[in-house]
């Protein structure tokens, strides 16, 4: 009888500490736990499958939690985005760089959040000339 209580009691000890886990992992990580909690509530918001939302919150928040969460710099993204344009052919590199850098006759439209930036160049071609007959 002493060992069906022993074994009760641990149990009980068991379920208890079971249930209290996840209060204190997330008193533990808040600013983790709110981030994740704001991320997912955007994914009924936005142009993305929400499932796969879902999943890249939560490999956001896990990888936090494990610090292994990083972001590239400014200039990485940057040459990321010209190395792209390497793969236009080589009449269009030039275009795409402009675009890349925001520079001619480039204008920007949209946002990552609302599915994408729309970055347009415009490009004055001269009219081929025309023969009369």
């Amino acid at each position: 009888m002493n060992a069906f209580r022993q074994t009760c009691a641990a149990a009980v000890l068991a379920a208890g500490s079971l249930i209290a886990l996840p209060a204190a992992w997330a008193a533990g990580s808040s600013g983790t736990s709110s981030t994740y909690q704001t991320e997912r509530a955007m994914c009924g918001h936005i142009n993305q499958d929400t499932a796969a939302c879902v999943r890249e919150a939560g490999a956001a928040a896990q990888a936090s939690r494990q610090g292994t969460l990083s972001s590239a710099s400014p200039e990485t993204y940057r040459q990321n985005a010209l190395a792209r344009c390497n793969a236009q052919p080589a009449q269009d590199r030039q275009a795409c760089e402009q675009r890349v850098l925001g520079t001619g006759a480039t204008t920007i439209d949209g946002s990552v959040l609302g599915g994408g930036a729309i970055r347009e160049t415009v490009t004055t071609v001269p009219a081929a000339p025309t023969s009369t007959y």
